[in-house]
């Protein structure tokens, strides 16, 4: 049994990760902190865990945080890095759900976050916590840079495409859609229900911070230059991702169905819809799934991948532990085995 930390467990991504560490046989929660919340009990704040944790928020201390085996971050941009080097030094490996690790130029990180980077020695160290792609590096990791929701949906569903060179790299488009879960819990006018609800919009057109993660990833799988047009949404709904993306075949004879399920027949998270399907969110909400379908309208170049996730547990914390189970030696689908919400 291995001892977990949880800092930062009162957002949606953290009440996620009890929700299913409790599920897991081989991870016991040991410290869950927060600054604001600290006294209260766990279970005060979200009702949701009465029962299961008994646990109260702490302050973030490394001397108790020191004693776990591994801690995760569900914290805003640029608070791991606070800590990191100190958790490290005390034999803790790391899981970080926010961005402070995710990319390797410590430049491209203060240009986008707005802030020097405080350990900029351990970005070329961290290790991109995709299991699909880093599964061996990943497992000997000791800091672990959970993907962000948008980038794991948009990677997955470029990935064999870009691996077999079947797509022109500089003609990538990628337009998702994400539920108003995917913004935090903080208070915000424009994730208020009366401004959410009944309305649909896109954001961040001319550059969102997940740009230069994907674009960083995708172009060491394809290894040359990607051009890719992401445009992020708001949706009208609580979780969720759906991602619509585009590409330019090279080739015309390709077995689209074939190079996916080829590529992902033993990944235990992602599932290759049959041929003409489309997926939707509803499918894999509180679930650690990616489901995608391949189409090839009229039979042309172009090929459309709609994915789907829930922005909550694939594209954040459900990622986390399942990169935490590689980490550790357990079996990948360890607390992560319930199915989809339905309805």
């Amino acid at each position: 049994m291995i001892r977990v930390g949880v800092v930062g467990g009162t957002g949606y991504t953290g009440v996620e990760l009890l929700r299913l560490l409790h599920g897991h046989g081989q991870a016991g929660v040991e410290a869950v902190t927060s600054r604001s919340e600290a006294g209260r009990p766990v279970s005060e704040l979200f009702p949701s865990l009465r029962g299961r944790f008994d646990l109260h928020y702490i302050e973030p201390a490394i001397d108790v945080l020191s004693g776990c085996d591994v801690v995760f971050f569900a914290t805003p941009n640029g608070t791991a890095m606070e800590i990191a080097p100190d958790l490290l030094a005390a034999g803790v490996r790391i899981i970080d759900l926010a961005a402070d690790f995710r990319l390797r130029d410590a430049g491209l990180w203060e240009t986008w976050y707005g802030v020097p980077h405080r350990c900029p020695e351990l970005l070329q160290e961290a290790v991109y916590g995709l299991p699909e792609v880093n599964r061996a590096r990943i497992r000997e990791a000791r800091v672990v840079a959970n993907p962000g929701c948008y980038p794991t949906a948009v990677q997955l569903g470029l990935l064999p495409l870009l691996e077999g060179g079947l797509v022109d790299p500089g003609r990538l488009i990628a337009d998702a859609k994400s539920g108003v879960s995917g913004a935090g819990r903080k208070e915000s006018f424009t994730t208020q229900y009366c401004e959410a609800g009944d309305a649909f919009k896109a954001y961040g057109v001319t550059g969102h911070r997940h740009l230069p993660e994907i674009v960083q990833e995708l172009e060491s799988v394809s290894g040359s230059k990607v051009g890719l047009t992401f445009v992020p949404h708001l949706a009208p709904m609580i979780r969720g991702i759906h991602a619509t993306l585009y590409a330019e075949l090279l080739s015309g004879d390709v077995d689209l169905q074939k190079v996916y399920e080829e590529r992902y027949g033993d990944e235990p998270f992602i599932d290759v819809m049959p041929p003409g399907s489309h997926p939707n969110t509803a499918s894999v909400r509180g679930e650690n799934v990616l489901r995608l379908a391949c189409h090839r309208p009229g039979n042309g170049k172009t090929v459309v991948v709609l994915v789907v996730e829930d922005n909550l547990v694939k594209g954040a914390s459900g990622q986390a532990i399942q990169n935490m189970n590689i980490m550790f030696g357990f079996d990948e689908r360890e607390g992560l085995a319930s199915g989809a919400v339905c309805p």
